[in-house]
């Protein structure tokens, strides 16, 4: 994990807890599987006073390797689109809804989901971001369904690149998802959709 390592900041230690917390949750089904093959937890990274906070869906190996989230060929799609918005990492944060990498890169299961997702809000709670961005399915449906928004959940095809409103610890957070970055890397279309997603996020850059 990727801190900013201040630690008179009390979101960084807030930060810390967590990944402390993910490191040794022995219950979850995913705990032999990182240990046994010296993975990491993937906690996230950027800055902890972000405008914007993206979601993602689970680590894959190059994720577990490094500790880093998105750090494989998604990642890469995912540097060029914070590159056409004059961005980088170090301007946003990144984590994914499930902190420790599934077998065979599989889809996290819901309860996986269920026993990582109360990290995730905390990780909210910390960062306050004044935009939450969704990459990809599993985290756009959890974000609607406890956030308020689970009356307007549809397929990612038809939300992408909409903006909703929600509120968390009393603060008004524009909510966006986002096609996953994964899935530019075989579909040539989805990608130049998604650089157009990512204009609407410019406006949301500056941090708090």
């Amino acid at each position: 994990m990727k801190f900013n390592n201040d630690t008179n900041d009390p979101r960084y230690t807030e930060l810390k807890k967590i990944y402390e917390e993910v490191l040794n949750l022995k219950k979850s089904p995913l705990y032999t599987y990182r240990t046994e093959n010296n993975y990491h937890p993937v906690i996230g990274e950027g800055s902890h006073y972000a405008g914007i906070m993206f979601i993602g869906e689970a680590p894959g190996e190059n994720e577990a390797k490094t500790g880093r989230p998105f750090a494989g060929a998604a990642g890469r799609i995912l540097d060029e689109l914070l590159t056409s918005i004059e961005a980088s990492r170090k301007d946003v944060y990144i984590t994914n809804i499930v902190k420790d990498r599934p077998p065979k890169n599989r889809d996290p299961l819901p309860e996986e989901i269920e026993l990582y997702a109360p990290y995730l809000d905390r990780q909210i709670n910390i960062i306050k971001p004044n935009c939450i961005a969704t990459l990809g399915r599993y985290s756009m449906s959890y974000i609607m369904e406890h956030y308020g928004l689970k009356d307007q959940l549809r397929s990612i095809s038809a939300l992408h690149g909409k903006k909703f409103i929600i509120t968390y610890g009393g603060k008004t957070i524009t909510y966006i998802p986002l096609y996953h970055p994964a899935v530019a890397l075989y579909t040539g279309s989805i990608k130049k959709v998604m650089f157009e997603d990512f204009k609407i996020l410019k406006q949301f850059l500056n941090n708090h």
